[in-house]
């Protein structure tokens, strides 16, 4: 059944990987519409329709037997809202998502653009700061570790957790164990400290368990979905914000393109996301025998949906690795799609383009000092991104 699919032995989970992934997705792209990867025994797709059209499909490609690599943190997970299927995924994600519906999204807006004018005016005052630790991690640290409401004194191991949880996404490699106590210690804080009497009354961690009182989820679920508040809301958005400073600074006509026309800000995030996809993969078993693109895949196999791959293939966009954001490639796939799509995908919107407009009254161009890419098995973006800016003469037109 596997004769004639392509096989690579390339470990996508290497620092060479994970710090350029381009001319692998490229290649694996081109081998195929599959790939067997030896290295984690994997199935890859890679091309545009073939992931969406796997994602739309929960029935066949289930995330029930979880959506990692290492076969332990799948069964150790099964049961999370990441790491179900319908009915089970509903339910949770109904009470999950509650607080992040767009009208609640939108009541959020006055308290992320207060954030954002000020983070904007202190820094673009100062005139160098590091982007990705000053500006892009201030409205999830302050503004969304708020409203999740797990108290000011674990704030400072949120990102600690958060960076270790995706680091499970991946094979048993170094960092991977590296970061096993830190999940663990994660999964106490959960379980232990994370509860009624203990964290901000009526926060949207508090609101787990009031949903659990009103039996609409058991109890014992409340702790690991606390996974599905920090890890979502913090790297992802941080490492997005910025993958688009770093794109305005090399790309200046696109950033004078955007101060001209705010319209644009909504296509700017989307091609940001397309570009630079934060969360480059997750994988899915199938539950019964499967054929794409004539190429026959057995039940059970596990198969890598390779999202950073996708957004820039070819024969979906074209010229894929040029940065234009009057592209708007809205059906990009940062955010998944289907069942599973990114629960605080609007929040995110929100955040991103809040900071974008902030920016685009008071910069005229960005300059990069030096930069430091992130190394994470689930991850992927920069560490920290230092910046000089140039202030506008003027305000720019909206």
């Amino acid at each position: 059944m596997t004769d004639t699919i392509p096989v690579d032995d390339v470990d996508l989970f290497s620092d060479e990987a994970r710090i350029d992934p381009y001319p692998i997705y490229e290649r694996l792209r081109e081998a195929g519409p599959v790939v067997r990867l030896t290295r984690q025994d994997l199935y890859a797709l890679t091309r545009y329709a073939d992931v969406r059209a796997a994602l739309m499909d929960w029935p066949t490609f289930s995330s029930a037997k979880g959506v990692f690599v290492d076969p332990g943190v799948n069964a150790s997970l099964e049961g999370i809202t990441l790491c179900s299927d319908p009915p089970e995924h509903t339910m949770l994600r109904s009470v999950l998502g509650r607080p992040l519906r767009p009208e609640l999204s939108r009541e959020m807006a006055p308290r992320i653009e207060a954030a954002a004018d000020h983070i904007v005016g202190e820094l673009v005052g100062r005139g160098r700061f590091d982007a990705a630790t000053e500006l892009a991690e201030h409205l999830p640290m302050t503004v969304v570790s708020d409203l999740v409401g797990l108290g000011e004194g674990h704030r400072g191991k949120m990102l600690e957790w958060a960076a270790a949880i995706w680091d499970v996404q991946g094979p048993a490699n170094e960092r991977f164990t590296a970061a096993m106590p830190l999940v663990e210690e994660f999964l106490g804080f959960a379980a232990e400290e994370a509860v009624p009497g203990k964290i901000v009354p009526d926060g949207w961690a508090d609101q787990l368990y009031q949903a659990a009182d009103r039996g609409e989820l058991p109890r014992d679920k409340c702790p690991a979905l606390m996974l599905d508040y920090v890890t979502p809301s913090l790297d992802t958005t941080i490492l997005a914000t910025t993958s688009a400073i770093a794109l305005f600074a090399q790309h200046p006509e696109q950033w004078h393109r955007l101060r001209e026309d705010r319209s644009l800000i909504p296509h700017a995030v989307n091609e940001c996301l397309r570009i630079e996809s934060p969360v480059p993969q997750f994988s899915r078993v199938l539950t019964e025998d499967h054929t794409i693109d004539g190429v026959a895949l057995p039940a059970g196999s596990r198969v890598a949906l390779l999202y950073g791959a996708a957004n820039r293939d070819p024969r979906k966009y074209p010229d894929p690795d040029r940065f234009d954001i009057t592209r708007r490639p809205s059906d990009q796939l940062a955010f998944g799609r289907g069942e599973h799509v990114c629960i605080g995908m609007n929040l995110a919107r929100l955040e991103m383009g809040t900071l974008l407009d902030r920016l685009a009254d008071v910069v005229e161009r960005f300059e990069v000092v030096s930069s430091r890419p992130l190394l994470n098995n689930g991850l992927r973006g920069l560490e920290s991104l230092e910046v000089i800016v140039h202030r506008s003469p003027a305000p720019a037109s909206s």
